[in-house]
């Protein structure tokens, strides 16, 4: 870190300030908790709402799953023996979700200190599954973003509402895609309009039909998720996920009021480019299922128009955005401001499916993967279909019929083959759901135009921000470096539990 007056600029900014940060498990927020903590232990309090689960209280999720990561380990040498003392000084975990009204916090007073000190709310809470049920998916992305927007303007000292979206909400859109609000109502369609609290009734309606008739929790689980991708296509949204998200969107836009409102949307997060130390990721996410499956010899054709753009940008561009964005638009209420920032790189430095084709078969052909037994997994050409009909006829000749004749042969073989016959069956469905699944970006034809983000560099550069500190260019990722020097190693040793 640079000790210049540009980098002064935020520290001083987010000196005493308080904060509570919403889906703070995440990986894009323990990112952001991380770089706000790393730039100024003198930020007043970063309060983190989060749900118990498996029995395990906040406190206890702070410490497992956010403060003990390997992300934290630059600031656990900094401070040494006075880490944990300072976290818990400067760190609050809070009961409560999201989903519920007052964001579920049931302690009335200490709901009410919450009130009396934020000056920023950081809301990345989010269900990022595609095919999310629809009642989750609803509770969280669309209306969960909106009791969070009730609870800020609740409190006294309210100065900035920011909110994590995805590029994605622009649906299947083609060529270049705008930083461009949704109004409330508007469907991709265009044919009609949509009611967002009738969609919240309907879901209601749908779920409880499904328990009067005592649908089993399977059917129910399966019901719900067929019945958000259903209600996305209706309104012209590829999946659950954009659709909701979208909807968050529009009841944010349509009631924050006066509050100042700043909606990021990034486009593929992928692991860290330079900090807290490069390719740090979490977990096997979006493109990277395709880089992993192929690495341990599973995946050896696939659809996709090979000049598709995918758009991949590294996490702690993401967070620098946020934090930049957060400095330069805090407090503007005169103006009622309403941003959208794409944190994106597919219009000033495009990658493309056949140069990460290119960039991790290069990777593994170099650098095999070990399977379980210790045996390095030999891979071969992966090979793109561009059309998605061809993909699925040849998954039905070459696995799907031949699987056919092994389920007849193991009944009549006394289930002998029933091992092999479930292993090949699930690696099978496995592609061919992933190929369905990911359709819409595999094929994708937008690029997502960023004219704001540069607007938020220039400010920036005004102000005296450091921009190599505080770095959101995607003009500067070199793609080769990136991918096989740090994001398929990183994605190897963090993102891969087993």
């Amino acid at each position: 870190m640079t000790d210049n007056m540009e980098l002064d600029n935020i520290t001083k900014f987010l000196q005493g300030k308080t904060i509570l940060v919403t889906g703070a498990t995440g990986f894009l927020a323990k990112v952001f908790i991380e770089k706000i903590l790393r730039l100024q232990l003198n930020v007043n309090k970063l309060y983190l709402l989060l749900r118990t689960s498996n029995d395990k209280s906040a406190t206890q999720r702070l410490e497992d799953e956010i403060i003990s990561t390997e992300l934290f380990r630059i600031l656990r040498d900094k401070w040494g023996s006075k880490f944990d003392a300072l976290i818990s000084s400067k760190v609050i975990a809070v009961e409560g979700d999201i989903s519920s009204e007052n964001l579920g916090l049931k302690d009335s007073k200490l709901r009410e200190e919450i009130r009396k000190e934020i000056e920023i709310v950081v809301n990345s809470a989010a269900t990022t599954w595609f095919n999310e049920r629809y009642d989750v998916a609803l509770g969280i992305n669309t209306f969960g973003a909106f009791n969070v927007l009730n609870f800020g303007k609740k409190c006294d000292k309210i100065k900035l509402f920011l909110h994590i979206s995805t590029a994605y909400v622009c649906g299947e859109k083609a060529d270049m895609i705008l930083e461009k609000r949704f109004y409330m109502g508007e469907t991709l369609k265009g044919t009609h309009s949509i009611n967002i609290f009738e969609e919240k009734r309907i879901m209601e309606e749908q779920l409880a039909q499904l328990q009067y008739h005592g649908a089993p929790d399977k059917a129910i689980n399966s019901s719900m998720k067929e019945f958000g991708l259903e209600r996305a296509k209706l309104n012209g949204w590829p999946n659950t996920y954009v659709f909701t998200k979208a909807m968050g969107e529009m009841l944010l836009g349509q009631f924050k009021a006066d509050l100042p409102l700043v909606i990021i949307r990034p486009t593929m997060i992928a692991s860290t480019y330079k900090q807290p130390f490069p390719g740090w990721i979490e977990g096997v996410r979006t493109f990277d299922i395709f880089i992993v499956s192929y690495g341990k010899g599973e995946l050896t054709c696939f659809p996709a128009n090979p000049n598709t753009i995918l758009d991949v940008i590294p996490v702690d561009m993401v967070v620098n955005a946020m934090v930049v964005a957060m400095k330069v638009h805090y407090a503007e209420r005169q103006h009622a401001c309403e941003i959208i920032y794409h944190v994106s790189s597919s219009f000033r430095n495009p990658l493309t499916v056949l140069d990460l084709r290119n960039l991790f078969q290069c990777y593994f052909i170099k650098n095999p993967w070990i399977d379980a037994n210790g045996m390095r997994v030999k891979v071969g050409q992966l090979t793109v279909f561009s059309k998605a009909n061809r993909f699925l006829l040849l998954m039905q000749m070459k696995y799907v019929l031949p699987l056919k004749v092994l389920y007849l042969a193991n009944i009549l073989c006394c289930q002998r083959f029933k091992k092999i016959y479930k292993n090949l069956n699930r690696k099978i469905n496995f592609i061919i759901q992933l190929a369905k699944l990911f359709e819409p970006y595999t094929f994708f034809l937008g690029s997502f135009n960023d004219e704001n983000l540069v607007e938020l560099q220039r400010v920036a550069q005004e102000q005296g921000i450091d921009l190599v500190e505080f770095n959101f260019d995607s003009k500067s990722i070199e793609w080769e470096e990136y991918m096989t020097n740090i994001h398929i190693p990183g994605l190897l040793k963090y993102g891969i539990k087993s």
